[in-house]
């Protein structure tokens, strides 16, 4: 996949504020300093389009990202970060609640786990709460070059059980650094739009 351009193109708070075109969406989500940004700016070629904060809970709204015009992806707040007070964490929940029950046009939820350690309490909710909306997910697990080569596979086993995932379910490694993973994201996309 070639991705010639990309735009901001809608922050949101609300439904009215989302985009009209009916375009596919992929949502992606993760906690906190999961590596959600540096994920986009890989997918999307770019270094620095989608801000990266070495403070965690930077993003508060929905921010959709036209690429190639032809479909989102929409950045949503991280969960799980402790210094985001209980009251603006329940406000992001309604938020992105409000936007997984009215998009007919979303195609996936890429759920990033970061790849070094179990999934946690937030990440196992997290994926609960997509499953419950029968959404299609598709389990991201990032920053898997800084995991040892002998530890991978029992790194798999762990996020897999988990999360409960049945065999067919399929994790995606994925390294900001060395690309990993990134054609296989391209390859989904392609499918689904």
């Amino acid at each position: 996949m070639q991705i010639n351009n990309v735009n901001l193109a809608s922050i949101a708070v609300r439904a009215s504020q989302y985009p009209e075109d009916n375009l596919p969406e992929f949502l992606i989500v993760g906690r906190s300093n999961v590596g959600k940004s540096s994920f986009i700016n890989t997918i999307i070629n770019r270094k620095n389009f989608a801000h990266t904060s070495s403070k965690p809970g930077k993003t508060q709204t929905l921010n959709f990202y036209l690429i190639n015009n032809n479909f989102y992806f929409v950045d949503v707040p991280g969960y799980g970060y402790a210094a985001i007070n209980k009251e603006r964490q329940k406000k992001f929940g309604v938020m992105i609640e409000g936007y997984i029950k009215c998009r007919e046009n979303l195609k996936c939820v890429f759920l990033l786990i970061d790849y070094r350690h179990k999934p946690t309490e937030d990440d196992i909710l997290m994926y609960e709460f997509l499953k419950y909306y029968n959404l299609n997910i598709k389990i991201i697990a990032t920053k898997f070059d800084k995991v040892k080569k002998s530890a991978r596979e029992k790194q798999n086993k762990i996020i897999k059980d988990s999360l409960k995932l049945s065999e067919e379910e399929e994790i995606i490694t994925f390294s900001t650094i060395s690309k990993k993973g990134r054609d296989e994201v391209y390859d989904l996309i392609s499918k689904l739009i």
